[in-house]
């Protein structure tokens, strides 16, 4: 049963008030709405027929029947009949006694992007999957990474975060719905291993993930020998240009650093005379260095900040951007 009830979303009624519950068993999501009845009762129903009928309705008010197989959703003309699922218990959230603190929407609409786009979809290493979080006793440090490529962002110490991994996926989830946010209450809970973010009236639990992240800071260069400066917009475009020549030939740019300019090109096998050349500030010693763009490109399409420092210490070393 539990199987089936997963797929559907569990609606509690109670006189003015109805409560949606979903869940993977992992996460859960907790809304609630006004609704004009006198009734209580309980039943699970499947989201997605539902959903794309009620988009065909006018805006206004709905008309709700519910009988012991079905409900009806009724407005003027237009009547939909949907199934109800049997189910003995719905997996709901466990009672959290843990207190809730605010925490800014900015801080989340902030930093999240540069950091998600990183964490992997890969479920073989499950701690890679989420953002790690890291607290010192000044510092709050959140990272990421796929194994190949790490985001890293260092904020003053908030509040109640814990050292702990909360799943990506969860986290892209709660973004979308605090952008219109005036704030966000957050909990955690040692005792349940779980984390929950309040949106207005909705509710996001998640599980954290178990297991240790891997020590991020030996991956990290402490030295540097060449340091260049330069505008993102420009580095964006001439990588999505030289990209034309690069993507059948494993997706492979160099990107040559001199006193002369940054020129950048595909490796020799895809025709290395396509080339184009960037105006940088440049100090320390030439450096030619291969990437996959397409990192390049996702890193460059989640910051906004006009100009990047980007510091070299090998050609075969870690680059960092910053």
């Amino acid at each position: 049963g539990t199987t089936i009830a997963l797929q559907g979303v569990y609606l509690k009624i109670e006189p003015g008030q109805i409560h949606f519950y979903a869940t993977d068993l992992n996460s859960f999501c907790h809304a609630q709405s006004p609704l004009e009845t006198k009734e209580s009762m309980e039943l699970v129903i499947e989201p997605r027929k539902i959903l794309e009928f009620v988009q065909f309705l006018q805006a206004g008010d709905i008309h709700i029947e519910i009988s012991e197989k079905s409900i009806q959703i009724i407005q003027g003309a237009a009547k939909g009949v949907f199934p109800i699922i049997i189910v003995e218990d719905f997996p709901l959230p466990p009672p959290l006694t843990e207190g809730e603190e605010e925490i800014a929407p900015e801080f989340l609409l902030k930093n999240l992007p540069f950091l998600l786009f990183t964490a992997s979809t890969d479920d073989a290493r499950p701690v890679l999957t989420g953002i790690n979080f890291v607290v010192s006793e000044e510092d709050l440090t959140l990272v990421a990474t796929d194994g190949f490529r790490l985001s890293l962002v260092k904020e003053k110490r908030k509040g109640s975060f814990s050292s702990m991994i909360i799943p990506a996926e969860f986290l892209k989830e709660v973004l979308r719905h605090v952008k219109e946010a005036k704030s966000v209450a957050f909990t955690f809970s040692q005792k349940e291993h779980l984390v929950r973010f309040r949106v207005g009236t909705t509710e996001f639990y998640s599980r954290l993930i178990d297991g240790d992240f891997p020590p991020f800071g030996r991956v990290i260069p402490e030295e540097k020998k060449t340091t260049v400066k330069l505008k993102r917009e420009d580095l964006l475009r001439n990588t999505k240009m030289i990209s034309i020549f690069a993507r059948e030939y494993s997706n492979v740019i160099m990107y040559d650093f001199s006193a002369a300019g940054l020129v950048l090109s595909p490796k020799k096998e895809a025709n290395a005379e396509n080339t184009t050349t960037q105006d940088i500030e440049f100090d320390g010693e030439p450096m030619r260095v291969a990437f996959n763009y397409k990192y390049v490109v996702d890193f460059l399409n989640h910051v906004d900040s006009p100009e990047l420092i980007i510091e070299l210490l090998r050609a075969e070393a870690p680059v960092v951007f910053k």
